[in-house]
């Protein structure tokens, strides 16, 4: 159940995605612009009067909150000294424009400012400050979600981002070569948080540590309470790490690895809960009241966080921080920072357990404050938003407010400030992470009073807004790793919601109108942008996915292929099939739509669910002599296949492509069963990630070679055993037999660095990996076990494969045999899926769950033996796994039945 911490933390930074010095602590600003009234005196004399009134003018301007202004009369500053060439004061005034335009949220504008500045300092050898301002550059680039640029600006980039190169000319080895003690701790301070929000925890808080030394050496009072409220939230982000962990390790049914993570996590709680109470007390000692608003907030999302309620009794603490943060409220002058910690604590949710829902934006859930509380905060940001001119701002206190009024059902209202919302959020500003949140209230208003039509339209606008020419969804999904698991609160109901309402449109239309196709396709697009955003959202990186061909999968000219796509929703499960039109492919009706598209319902997705669990459960049994799994099979044949069977028949289709959703992805399909034979008896079967991320090309398989790797030893990696994998050997020579020119290698000679070393010097179209292997719900836990003792991720396999195996073709097939996922991890096959899509691999084929390795390499060398025989993989896989069955007539479906094609099943 998703936790009400999470879902704060989500409303959070959706607030602030490109606009806080709250959660995104600005290392630098506050003490650039806190010294920039004295540094201006200092050469006000050698300017023009003119110029020098209106810098005055805009930091009076600036500190009354009046941004727009502020920013007004420093650009009609800066025209002054270009035309006067004073390229000094200019640097000083772009500057602040930089400062001004974050705090608007408008980064690009951001962006060139602090490059022009640096530009300015560099040609006056100005060193000590071109290496602040690149720092300063590098924690912009860190709110959009662009880590990778970041940490080369501070440190140079290495191949991996883990490691700092210290390069010359960055912003942390100008500060070390100029003794610039102030200027170094921002460099790692910043650089400490970059490598948070990429998920490298561990590295972070090294870095963190190191800042925090030489703020303590050299009396840096201001750095050592940021370094600490960073150290917290880098501590607060490795706890979250591992509690998925415990989910992902609970799955795989190691208990060992889910004591293991859960006593990790309680020390990160620990640490983080220290960590955060420093920080208060540096904060109030100095008398920072805006820090402590700061440190009160992630004290309250740390307080009311449910696992941290179970180590102590924190709720007379969390009451106590509560109430300080509402007096701090007070006392705060207005501005931007007060209006989003208003909206914050408007928005503090009260934990109730037996509360489940699938989306923060939507949900009414008790707050901490009072109805009537949360309304006047609310309504107080706003009048400090208008009163400030930041309709940025401005649009936040009013959307919220209009969410409020949605959860009491006075939907007029609530409309009322959704659309005063979107005109503030539209205002010259272009601030696309509010416009796309309050179009999706909007929509959802809409749908509530009944209005159709105009709830599309919205729901239309919102995911425009997320994806257009300048979109925000890639950001959204990047940009701070421990946000990666609250993807469904944030991005996936949008798009679910919006599927849910073509269909329904479908429903009501004649199955053979062409606008009954069209709402389909509607739909399915919708869930198809939403696959690509998950497979972004799990690996959490700016890496570009290859879209393999602009055609979709079922517009294919394959006249002996039907297409199922799943969609799930909350109470239910659509299954959409495109089949061959057969009118069309008589001439019948010669303007008719190449492919049909029909739709199914299976009701209940909860109950669905449960027997998807049960029946993966089941098959899993390899010696249960009463075939258990066979009611599942045929039950689950009964709701995802029969309803199309006839259509199937009729269309003489060979082969079936699922694009699965969510639980359904770890289904093996070809095990379903119709009463007399399995699916896979009668079709081949393949499975493909979306309808834009496989191309369809068949292959000539007689002139490949391979690189094959394989492990027969036992080994222990991080403490858990992995026995020895005896017909590993086998199964190698057999396959590289097939494949002349191929090469092999086993045990020590099978290490990361041994396949980067044989994918820089060659170029394998075929790669195969016969080791234990492990997909799960993080990246961290989804590997292949090497030799050595040693692991490789499935996200250092993927850019091993991408970086080393260049070339215009991509790789043509990756086989890993003898892994596994989780029973319910609906997340687990997204590893698998990502390989095809982030490396560019055609296809990929690999298994649920282990295998006895001499079934495996029985299964194997036959798919090869038939690909090399010109069979499409899908048609391989189907008669590797007829030829286990008809050999033996009792061989368990747990034997053959994981194996899955995915991507290009030609």
């Amino acid at each position: 159940m998703p936790s009400r911490y999470r879902k704060f933390r989500v409303r959070r930074f959706l607030v602030v995605i490109f606009f806080s010095s709250l959660t995104f602590f600005l290392w630098l600003n506050h003490v650039t612009f806190t010294t920039f009234q004295a540094r201006w005196g200092e050469i006000a004399t050698a300017q023009s009067p003119n110029a020098s009134l209106l810098v005055q003018q805009g930091i009076e301007q600036y500190r009354a909150g009046d941004i727009q202004q502020a920013i007004a009369s420093w650009q009609t500053a800066l025209s002054a000294y270009q035309n006067t060439n004073n390229h000094n004061n200019a640097a000083i005034v772009r500057e602040k424009l930089a400062i001004a335009y974050q705090q608007l949220g408008q980064f690009e504008e951001a962006i060139n400012y602090w490059k022009e500045a640096i530009a300015n300092y560099r040609s006056s050898a100005e060193f000590v400050k071109v290496g602040q301002l690149l720092t300063e550059l590098a924690q912009t680039y860190s709110r959009l979600g662009q880590n990778k640029e970041a940490i080369a600006l501070l440190c140079g980039a290495s191949e991996t981002d883990e490691y700092c190169l210290n390069s010359v000319g960055s912003a942390l080895q100008i500060a070390q070569k100029f003794s610039d003690r102030q200027g170094e701790v921002a460099a790692l301070g910043s650089l400490g948080e970059a490598y948070r929000f990429k998920g490298k925890y561990d590295l972070a808080i090294q870095t963190l540590e190191y800042s925090l030394k030489i703020a303590q050496e050299n009396n840096l009072s201001v750095y050592r309470s940021s370094a600490f409220n960073s150290l917290g939230n880098a501590y607060f982000s490795k706890a979250q790490l591992n509690e998925q962990r415990v989910d992902s390790a609970k799955l795989r049914g190691a208990d060992t690895k889910t004591n293991e993570f859960i006593k990790e996590a309680t020390y990160d709680y620990k640490k983080a809960l220290g960590y955060f109470n420093n920080s208060l007390e540096l904060t109030r000692f100095s008398n920072d009241l805006l820090s402590q608003m700061r440190t009160l907030l992630n004290l309250i999302q740390l307080y009311y966080h449910p696992k941290v309620l179970n180590l102590a009794d924190n709720n007379n603490q969390a009451e106590q921080v509560l109430q300080s943060a509402l007096a701090g409220l007070e006392k705060l002058p207005n501005s931007s920072n007060k209006v989003y910690i208003a909206i914050d604590l408007a928005e503090i949710e009260q934990f109730v357990p037996s509360i489940n829902s699938t989306s923060f934006q939507a949900q009414c859930l008790p707050r901490k404050l009072n109805d009537s509380q949360a309304e006047e905060l609310l309504q107080k940001a706003v009048l400090i938003a208008q009163s400030i001119k930041d309709s940025r701002s401005e649009s936040f206190a009013l959307g919220k407010l209009g969410h409020l009024y949605e959860c009491r059902k006075d939907y007029n209202k609530a409309l009322d400030f959704t659309k005063q919302a979107r005109l503030a959020g539209d205002q010259k500003l272009r601030a696309k992470d509010s416009l796309y949140l309050w179009e999706w209230q909007a929509g959802r208003i809409f749908k509530a009073q009944a209005k159709e039509s105009e709830a599309i339209a919205a729901y239309e606008r919102a995911i425009a807004t997320l994806e257009g020419n300048g979109g925000i969804r890639d950001n959204l999904l990047i940009a701070e790793r421990d946000l990666q698991f609250r993807f469904r609160d944030t991005i996936s109901p949008l798009y679910r919601e919006f599927a849910r309402l073509k269909l329904e449109r479908a429903e009501s239309l004649p199955i053979a109108s062409l606008e009954y196709q069209k709402e389909l396709d509607s739909a399915l697009d919708a869930i198809d942008s939403l696959k690509l955003a998950e497979l972004q959202n799990y690996f959490g990186n700016d890496c570009v996915f290859a879209v393999f061909d602009q055609k979709r999968v079922d517009d294919l000219e394959r006249e002996d292929t039907a297409i199922f796509s799943s969609i799930i929703l909350e109470d239910r499960t659509a299954i959409v099939v495109s089949l061959p039109n057969q009118e069309k492919k008589q001439k019948v009706k010669p303007n008719a739509e190449r492919r049909l598209k029909k739709l199914a319902w299976i009701k209940d997705s909860k109950e669905f669910r449960k027997e998807i669990k049960n029946f993966r459960l089941e098959i899993q049994k390899f010696y249960d002599p009463t075939d258990a799994f066979l009611t599942s099979a045929q039950n689950l044949y009964n709701r995802i296949i029969r309803p199309f069977a006839d259509d199937l028949d009729q269309a003489k289709i060979k082969t079936i492509v699922f694009i699965q959703d969510g639980f359904l992805r770890s289904v093996p399909m070809a095990a379903l069963h119709d009463g007399q034979e399995f699916l896979v008896q009668k079709y081949a079967i393949a499975t493909t990630p979306g309808l834009h991320l496989t191309f369809p090309k068949p292959q000539n398989f007689q002139d490949l070679w391979m690189l094959a790797l394989g492990l027969t030893e036992a080994v222990t990696v991080d403490g858990e055993k992995f026995k020895a994998l005896e017909n590993v050997a086998d199964e190698v020579n057999q396959a590289t037999k097939l494949f002349p020119g191929s090469k092999k290698l086993f045990n020590k000679q099978f290490t990361d660095e041994g396949l980067k070393q044989e994918l820089k010097q060659a170029n394998y179209p075929i790669i195969h990996i016969a080791t234990h292997g492990q997909f799960g719900t993080i990246p961290e836990d989804s590997f292949l076990v090497t030799g050595n003792n040693k692991k490789i991720t499935i996200t250092q396999l993927e850019s091993d494969i991408r970086r080393f195996s260049g070339g215009s073709e991509p790789m043509e097939l990756l086989v890993l045999t003898a892994c596994q996922t989780g029973v319910g991890d609906d997340r687990a096959t997204l590893g698998m899926a990502g390989i095809t899509v982030q490396a560019g691999v055609r296809s990929a084929l690999a298994s649920l769950w282990y295998v006895d390795d001499d079934f495996t390499k029985e299964l194997v060398v036959k798919f090869y033996e038939n690909l090399r025989s010109q069979m499409s993989k899908a048609e391989a896989l189907k008669e590797a796994q007829k030829a286990l069955i008809n050999q033996n007539k009792k061989i368990h479906p747990a034997q053959w039945a994981p194996f899955i094609l995915i991507g290009n099943w030609l």
